[in-house]
């Protein structure tokens, strides 16, 4: 007797199809003519003090945009206000620390080797103008590996040149 008594005074929420049931439900019929007036009127009061409510919102909502146009506030200084304080929330995060130090260490690493790099090309240069001063002839020295790679990456760049100022003029005959 007790698991039905228990059955019909379930604590579980509604589910949907048990709040489209009730929706459905007819009520009207089981109410007093007494009772279908105080809803009526309790409805009424409900609409009423919703309106109300809407009418100070939006006062109040008025109210503080004078506030801030007096206070020289606007949304651009909002907007700047709120991009700073989360900067500032980022900066302040665990994950953008350790990115920032492992991006860091990076940079330092980066730019030593480019220094190595540029310390190599200058060492390669010297040997250059020490085989040029010390070789016997010029086609000794034009096939070496070294200067071999070096007229490569030159002919390389005067040709890319080229072709970027024929695009450019190109371009520019093509606005005209």
């Amino acid at each position: 007797m007790e698991a039905q008594a228990q059955g019909l005074l379930e604590t579980e929420p509604l589910q949907g199809r048990d709040e489209d049931t009730v929706a459905s439900a007819d009520f009207s019929s089981m109410l007093s003519e007494e009772e279908r007036e105080e809803l009526k009127a309790e409805l009424v009061q409900l609409e009423d003090e919703i309106t109300t409510l809407r009418q100070v919102l939006s006062a109040k909502e008025r109210h503080l945009v004078e506030i801030k146009q007096k206070l020289g506030m606007n949304l651009m200084n909002e907007l700047k206000q709120n991009f700073s304080r989360s900067w500032y929330d980022v900066q302040t995060t665990t994950a953008y620390k350790k990115t920032h130090e492992t991006l860091s260490h990076a940079g330092q690493k980066a730019t030593a080797a480019f220094s190595n790099v540029g310390t190599a090309i200058s060492k390669k240069f010297g040997d250059m103008s020490y085989s040029i001063r010390h070789s016997i002839s010029m086609p000794a020295m034009r096939n070496s590996p070294t200067f071999k790679s070096f007229e490569e990456r030159v002919e390389t760049t005067v040709t890319s040149l080229k072709v970027f100022f024929r695009r450019r003029r190109y371009e520019e005959a093509k606005e005209e």
